[in-house]
């Protein structure tokens, strides 16, 4: 359920707009400036709605900020009764289907909205105003300026910034997903009993991973213009056989992730599925080291994942498809 850590559009950064973007109007980048604060400062409670591939779900969320603490609990109304409870950006339990994907490792890193370096692959606009919840919002929309990306269209609150619509859209105009408030309320801050979780959520442990720390043995010869490394671990798979490596790759906006498995003779499937804007690609890989099997799982283009998966290599040594 992807919608759930959409939500968190945890932005945070300083803006000053560069004499060379531009494309970026001044009016967007303190849009963009007010987003980064709101999150951590807005208390607030609604509901919100989810779409993508014409599926549609609805959620609950709470979120107060007392004390310096973010405080955040999201339900989902119909359907699996999923739920996920976050403090301060950690995941601290979750229920439903989202246990399996959740597992132990919980110490994801938000993401860090950087306008100034957004710009570089992006062109930020403010395209108009319109209502969204009974609300007045301020449209923003942040085009990218190369194929491996796709565009976003923020629909913020004019009183508080919060996004209460966000697009996400690909290069032919198609709508890939869809994230929008029907209900907003900033005046009642949630209290203790509704940010508790429910008895089906289950507590998670809190992972040990260090983030920009790179996997060793592990590199790529390609990365879409942008994109860094932000995160990286190494686990044990279900049977508790094989290594997982995993890097978390950022734009500051948009991510995606690579999973590097070694086969040990068994047999592996290339593959290139897409749910919404989430696309996941494998590839099997001959390396000195032996099979390798490389998923690329995230919200850039089919081709530009299939690129990054081709372009995996051991450290320090080639490889071939």
């Amino acid at each position: 359920m992807r919608a759930l850590p959409l939500i968190p559009l945890l932005f945070s950064g300083c803006l000053t707009l560069p004499a060379h973007a531009a494309n970026s109007s001044t009016e967007a980048a303190d849009w963009l400036n007010r987003l980064a604060r709101a999150d951590q400062e807005q208390s607030y409670q609604g509901t919100f709605v989810y779409e993508r591939n014409g599926s549609f779900s609805t959620h609950d969320i709470w979120h107060r900020v007392q004390n310096g603490k973010v405080s955040e609990r999201l339900l989902q109304l119909d359907g699996p009764a999923q739920e996920v409870v976050r403090v301060d950006g950690q995941t601290q339990c979750v229920s439903g289907g989202l246990v399996a994907g959740v597992g132990n490792a919980t110490q994801s890193v938000a993401r860090v909205l950087d306008p100034l370096k957004l710009m570089n692959w992006y062109d930020l606009s403010v395209a108009g105003q319109s209502r969204v919840a009974g609300r007045d919002v301020v449209i923003v929309t942040l085009r990218p300026r190369d194929q491996h990306r796709y565009a976003f269209e923020l629909h913020l609150d004019k009183q508080t910034a919060l996004p209460l619509k966000s697009l996400l859209i690909n290069d032919k105009e198609q709508l890939l997903e869809r994230f929008q408030f029907t209900r907003l309320d900033t005046r009642d801050i949630p209290d203790d009993a509704e940010l508790k979780p429910s008895a089906n959520c289950r507590a998670v442990a809190q992972s040990a991973d260090k983030p920009h720390e790179a996997v060793a043995g592990w590199r790529s010869e390609w990365l879409p213009p942008g994109f860094e490394l932000v995160n990286s671990s190494v686990r044990k798979d279900a049977d508790g056989k094989h290594s997982v490596s995993s890097l978390m790759y950022d734009d500051g906006l948009a991510r995606f992730s690579v999973f590097l498995e070694a086969l040990d003779g068994g047999g592996g499937f290339d593959t290139r599925t897409q749910l919404g804007p989430t696309v996941a690609v494998s590839r099997q890989l001959t390396t000195p080291k032996g099979e390798v099997m490389v998923t690329v799982v995230g919200e850039i283009p089919i081709g530009t994942a299939e690129h990054v998966a081709l372009s995996m290599r051991p450290q320090d040594v080639q490889a071939s498809q």
